[in-house]
């Protein structure tokens, strides 16, 4: 009698309630069911699932935010988020300023999405600093370089004083980027751009690099990504696959320096003493973990300062979501990084 087949080992399943399960399974239906396989998206639908929340000039839990133009040619805008407590009103010092780049592939969500509304909002309260929350544009619509362009164009924008609103006094000579997914992929693009031509930057100095589990990649599969694909949530090798295709440049692999931080063409400005020090989270039920370790010894080999803060349990994105203790625990990392950097990187 033939011996049953043994089954393959169950895949590991990240801890979370089964509340937050489902949604995340909800979050899964929706980038699934709005991707095509033409490499477009179906934009009418994201508008009605992911609806705009509108930005709040009044103080919620010591935070306002408002939206304002960085260039009005390009219709790029941003959302800025800043303490606004009673203390914060009376004080004339200037606070420290986040750039930020929200995730979703390149190509899904915007600063004005509920989950990254909320996100800045923490990070400006815990970290007592202003967020500027960059609403890049999107792939497929707009693909490699647009969203580095754009992260440029903020710096540029924070650069001019006569840019900064008269009621917020921002400190751009301690700016620190930052975003999670490919939004952290964005920061660390838009970080070597401005290591690359510090000098001509008057007032800005980058003066920390927060890159939340960032999205990179190759044409290889590692073994995070296969040991994990189909349990954890969020990612999947089929929607990286649709996510690189759709933003890379037609015909490019993902040997392309966007998606390989280790290529030759990838490397520049990472020479230069103004690339900042960098604080980066990888979560140990990510498929991305793999590559976000090797980007962190790529940086270490070249001598860069780098500060790796692992959480076993975590999922993509686990600090958006504030029901998980690692989300309050690197809050407090990105705060204290921030209050711990002294400022920006030389620019010589």
């Amino acid at each position: 009698m033939a011996e049953a087949p043994t089954p393959p080992p169950r895949k590991p399943k990240p801890p979370m309630s089964r509340l937050l399960r489902v949604s995340l399974k909800f979050v899964d239906w929706v980038t699934d069911a709005t991707r095509r396989a033409d490499g477009t998206l179906n934009r009418c639908a994201l508008s009605l699932l992911d609806p705009r929340v509108p930005a709040i000039s009044s103080p919620r839990r010591g935070v306002a935010s408002r939206d304002i133009v960085l260039d009005g040619a390009l219709r790029l805008r941003a959302r800025l988020f800043h303490p606004a407590t009673k203390a914060a009103k009376k004080s004339t010092a200037s606070v420290p300023v986040i750039v930020f780049f929200h995730g979703g592939g390149f190509a899904y969500l915007s600063a004005a999405s509920a989950a990254y509304d909320a996100a800045c909002r923490r990070i400006a309260r815990y970290a007592s600093a202003a967020v500027l929350s960059v609403d890049y544009r999107r792939a497929p619509e707009h693909r490699f370089p647009a969203p580095y362009d754009d992260g440029v164009a903020a710096l540029r924008f924070l650069d001019d004083p006569m840019n900064h609103p008269a009621a917020i006094p921002l400190d751009v000579s301690r700016c620190f980027v930052a975003g999670d997914s490919a939004g952290g992929n964005i920061a660390h693009h838009v970080s070597r751009r401005y290591a690359s031509d510090a000098a001509s930057f008057r007032n800005v100095r980058v003066a920390g690099l927060v890159a939340i589990q960032p999205f990179f990649g190759g044409e290889e599969r590692t073994p995070s990504e296969l040991r994990l694909d189909g349990a954890a949530p969020i990612v999947s090798i089929d929607r990286t696959d649709w996510m690189w295709r759709a933003f890379l440049p037609p015909g490019c692999d993902r040997t392309h320096e966007a998606a390989n931080f280790a290529s030759p063409a990838a490397a520049a400005g990472l020479d230069s003493p103004a690339f900042p020090p960098v604080l980066l989270a990888i979560g140990g039920f990510d498929p991305l973990q793999d590559w976000q370790r090797r980007y962190g010894e790529v940086l270490k080999s070249m001598g860069k300062d780098v500060r790796v803060v692992e959480y076993p349990d975590a999922i993509h994105a686990f600090y958006v979501f504030p029901g998980f203790d690692d989300a309050r625990d690197f809050m407090v990392r990105i705060a204290e990084f921030v209050a711990e950097s002294p400022g920006g990187g030389s620019s010589d």
